[in-house]
């Protein structure tokens, strides 16, 4: 089993920053892609960014130059910078991580979420 433990969110004013962090742990062989995703209030689960193993990185458009996906592959953990927030960016931030197990089987685990509010 895999598990996905997500931290940082809180309270940030507009143009202020956050970083997001998400580490994965239990029984795990190699992971694939690790990505963000954010749901707001009422509306579906969007994709924020995602990260490959090597590298490769994929934004939503309306986060494009202000937050930055990296990842620490030795600690099995993702990050998400967050720069210049905006109130739209507002919502619960969830960790997706796939991969596969120690017991060779794919696994795709979602954390809990972190809350994330931008307001004056």
């Amino acid at each position: 089993q895999v598990q996905v433990v997500e931290s940082g969110g809180g309270l940030v004013q507009p143009g202020g920053s956050l970083r997001l962090s998400c580490a994965a742990s239990g029984s795990i062989r190699s992971i694939n892609t690790m990505g963000w995703f954010r749901q707001a209030p009422g509306k579906q689960r969007d994709l924020v960014a995602t990260i490959t193993t090597y590298g490769s990185t994929n934004y939503a458009d309306s986060v494009k130059g202000r937050f930055t996906v990296s990842r620490d592959n030795a600690k099995n953990t993702v990050y998400l910078q967050m720069d210049s927030l905006k109130p739209e960016d507002t919502g619960v931030y969830l960790c997706n991580v796939n991969g596969w197990s120690a017991e060779v089987r794919p696994f795709d685990s979602w954390g809990q979420g972190t809350q994330v509010t931008v307001s004056s």
